[in-house]
């Protein structure tokens, strides 16, 4: 069995998943549930029970498995997943929830979230998708992180990963003008993460002060304003330090991982068809 060399600039990007038609359609679901499941309180009028919807996360988890499994069948249809990129998604997937506990979540140091900028820059933003969520998930089975907020994590650090993948001149762009791109991508993207997932909770608190507290049926712009004093009263420090730390990260290690990333893609030739040598009896 053999793999034909590649062809082409010899730093060219390889997808391990690439996004065809149906794995489009599969993410754009995917996020306009995940849209609607954190914004929709923000929408709810004032006879809504919003309260009452704040144990739904297990059919929000049970239908985001549904939906990412439908993600993968879809890129395997298409011919974007084969067993290298299951391989390369279990292997990252696994460090990056061996990295998480190592700040226990103090003051916001994460440093899971440097190695998904990354991920999601060289292997693409379908790959990215799964790999954030995959992420979350085993992670959260490892600290014993597992609760209603599980979903919302899922699908923020899919977006987080994806997002990466996105980033403009995955073939062209190389040097320290990526690394600073990248750098700047994830201290907003933490910041993004942080805010996503305060979002997930905060219409569900009823202890805190009127000031910051969610008002159902209020005029949605009182009601954004409230937020965003919640999340400075809150949560600003920590994602401080989640973005902080990911600048440092990707600007010191990031070059050499990119690097040792981008050799272990073209090595594995996700995108090269795999042939089979007749031999001689």
């Amino acid at each position: 069995m053999k793999t034909p060399p590649e062809t082409g600039r010899p730093d060219r990007q390889a997808r391990a998943v690439r996004l065809g038609p149906r794995s489009v359609v599969a993410l754009l679901l995917v996020s306009a549930i995940g849209v609607a499941a954190f914004g929709w309180p923000l929408l709810a009028g004032p006879s809504s029970q919003v309260s009452a919807h704040a144990q739904d996360a297990p059919w929000l988890f049970a239908g985001l498995l549904v939906l990412l499994v439908g993600v993968v069948a879809a890129a395997v249809s298409e011919g974007g997943v084969g067993p290298k990129a299951v391989a390369m998604l279990g292997v990252l997937a696994a460090t990056g929830a061996a990295l998480r506990p190592i700040g226990a979540g103090t003051a916001g140091i994460e440093p899971m979230f440097f190695l998904m900028v990354l991920s999601g820059r060289v292997l693409g933003p379908g790959f990215g998708f799964v790999l954030g969520s995959v992420t979350m998930f085993a992670s959260a089975l490892l600290t014993g992180g597992v609760g209603p907020w599980m979903p919302f994590q899922m699908l923020s650090m899919g977006w987080f990963t994806m997002g990466a993948g996105l980033l403009p001149g995955p073939d062209r762009l190389r040097g320290r003008a990526e690394v600073l791109m990248l750098a700047a991508y994830g201290f907003l993207a933490a910041f993004a993460y942080g805010t996503v997932m305060n979002l997930a909770g905060w219409p569900f608190l009823d202890s805190l002060s009127s000031s910051v507290t969610f008002q159902a049926g209020a005029p949605l712009h009182e009601n954004l304003v409230r937020f965003l004093a919640y999340c400075l009263a809150t949560s600003l420090g920590w994602d401080l330090g989640r973005a902080a730390l990911t600048v440092v990260l990707t600007v010191t290690v990031g070059p050499a991982l990119l690097r040792a990333l981008r050799r272990a893609t073209r090595r594995a030739a996700f995108e090269a068809p795999v042939t089979f040598e007749g031999t001689e009896p």
